[in-house]
């Protein structure tokens, strides 16, 4: 038995960058199923469930701009932060005004999603008991009707919050836009799907109290059709690419 929900989600901006164009990020059109799943993590999440994304509704037309930022072009690196934590030297800032590069982003603006999504039980760790999916069900529902998180959830990039987010018994369809109605079937193209690790979220060590976990990782990759700003995710999911 799986558990679903309904949620509407706004934000002034949003950038979900296409991977073949990381330098200058060009969001996609639409946002793809694994950016969500990371969104709804945000506000719950166990390594007992795995969320899946059913449908995704575009409620607002497709509306673009460019801007430039400031971005860094370094990452802190993990052994040079051991090496001071173990006292033995080394600097793990990042000084913006030599790594400091300014990127084109063409991002999203003004965004409306409708998000039909459940979860399931994973196998993972001790969440295996009788009520387990009752349980997370339950926290889920009331994390979500008090706009409850542990981090703030975002679209795409953390730079764009999410504005709003509400549960809804079921999608009012006559909301969506004039003008992506008037597109009709769109063919969005290979899209990503999400990002899968290798570890399958299990620790490589075997340590659930002190996990290490592998940064292998793969993208899968699904073709959708938005078909009147609708988007049937579960559709595609059994035709995805890897």
């Amino acid at each position: 038995m799986s558990y679903g929900f309904k949620i509407i989600v706004e934000g002034d901006y949003a950038c979900f960058t296409r991977p073949e164009l990381k330098v200058e990020r060009v969001s996609y059109d639409v946002p793809p199923p694994g950016a969500l799943e990371g969104m709804l993590k945000s506000i719950y999440w166990k390594p007992s469930i795995r969320y899946e994304i059913d449908q995704i509704i575009v409620f607002h037309r497709i509306d673009q701009m460019s801007i430039r930022r400031n971005e860094v072009k370094d990452k802190v690196l993990y052994n040079t932060v051991k090496k001071q934590m173990d006292g033995k030297g080394g600097d793990p800032c990042i000084y913006t005004s030599e790594s400091r590069s300014q990127r084109a982003s063409m991002i999203l603006k003004n965004v409306r999603y409708g998000i039909s999504f459940h979860f399931e039980l994973t196998g993972l760790k001790d969440e295996v008991e009788e009520g387990a999916e009752k349980k997370h069900f339950n926290i889920l529902k009331r994390r979500l009707e008090k706009g409850q998180y542990f981090r703030t959830p975002c679209l795409g990039c953390s730079e764009f919050p999410v504005r709003k987010i509400q549960m809804v018994e079921d999608f009012d369809e006559s909301e969506i836009s004039s003008s992506i109605k008037e597109m009709g079937d769109v063919d969005l193209g290979f899209m990503s799907y999400r990002v899968s690790f290798m570890d399958q979220g299990r620790p490589i060590n075997g340590d659930w109290e002190n996990p290490k976990f592998s940064d292998k990782a793969t993208t899968i990759y699904y073709r959708p059709h938005m078909v009147n700003g609708v988007i049937d995710v579960k559709k595609y999911r059994e035709g995805l690419k890897c």
